[in-house]
């Protein structure tokens, strides 16, 4: 379970030209809950995704505070990990995963483990590296992609397939390829963790806001050419909050904004709780 901070510009730009340095700092101090790690991936000027992560804190990480600060892309992702009990904090386990030119990012759980992994193919399963839900998540989105040949169609399904057997589960994803950023909200039934943030914190006024109220939910804003989008915990004005379970596709050249639809794919009116 993690935060997530994506944008999509018409010129490159940092994450703290974007935030701001007031902005910036309240996103790094989640790392008082998020502090198993950090990762970031962007759009490269010869059009190919690049990466970089680390399973240290970002807060003393060097690596971190120099690229958040440099314009490297018009295009990118930040993500600060906390580690899901019982899994790793290792390099393997570190997001954004990476296959094939696209980076993925995942804020919630997705389990019982063992029947996401099912979902892939033997060659798929070949692939993985780690032993977290959201490189096999990942997996199964891509996995979807090439099976489609086409990256909307491949993304909707793949979170239809997901929403009707893990209805309780949070789908929160950023996925970064060379011509699309896919924002992904899809939590309604998910639980939030107010255990385990308590457990954290000998005064619950000290949890960042709106964790144990909203810990799964997104905003995002449009001006000037930029679109942002992030989890929540930044407490700042001028954020809109993104509709409950949508998702949506950004092309990078134009910004166009296209909504997905993979609950219509169920044939329902709306998730399934039962998953039936």
């Amino acid at each position: 379970m993690c935060r997530l901070f994506g944008y999509v510009t018409q010129s490159p730009c940092s994450v703290a030209d974007l935030l701001g340095e007031e902005g910036l700092a309240a996103f790094t101090s989640l790392t008082s809950v998020h502090s198993d790690g950090w990762g970031m991936a962007w759009h490269a000027k010869d059009g190919t995704t690049r990466t970089s992560n680390s399973p240290r804190s970002a807060d003393i990480d060097e690596t971190y505070g120099m690229l958040v600060r440099e314009p490297l892309s018009g295009a990118g992702l930040v993500h600060l990990r906390w580690a899901t009990g019982g899994l790793e904090v290792r390099p393997e386990n570190t997001h954004p995963f990476f296959a094939h030119d696209a980076a993925f990012a995942h804020n919630g759980h997705i389990h019982p483990i063992a029947e996401l992994e099912a979902l892939l193919t033997p060659k798929t399963r070949s692939m993985l590296r780690g032993d977290t839900d959201s490189e096999r998540y990942f997996r199964f989105v891509h996995q979807s992609v090439e099976e489609h040949d086409d990256e909307a169609v491949g993304v909707t399904t793949a979170l239809s397939t997901l929403i009707k057997k893990f209805p309780r589960c949070s789908l929160n994803a950023l996925m970064l390829t060379p011509t699309h950023m896919f924002a992904i909200h899809i939590n309604s039934r998910a639980d939030s963790p107010l255990r385990a943030l308590r457990e954290l914190f000998d005064d619950e006024g000290e949890i960042p806001p709106r964790h144990t109220t909203e810990y799964f939910a997104m905003d995002y804003r449009e001006h000037d050419g930029r679109l942002e989008i992030v989890s929540s915990g930044l407490g700042q004005p001028g954020w809109t909050p993104v509709p409950a379970d949508t998702a949506v596709m950004v092309d990078l050249a134009t910004l166009e904004v296209t909504r997905l639809d993979p609950i219509a794919i169920l044939d329902v009116d709306g998730i399934d709780v039962d998953g039936s």
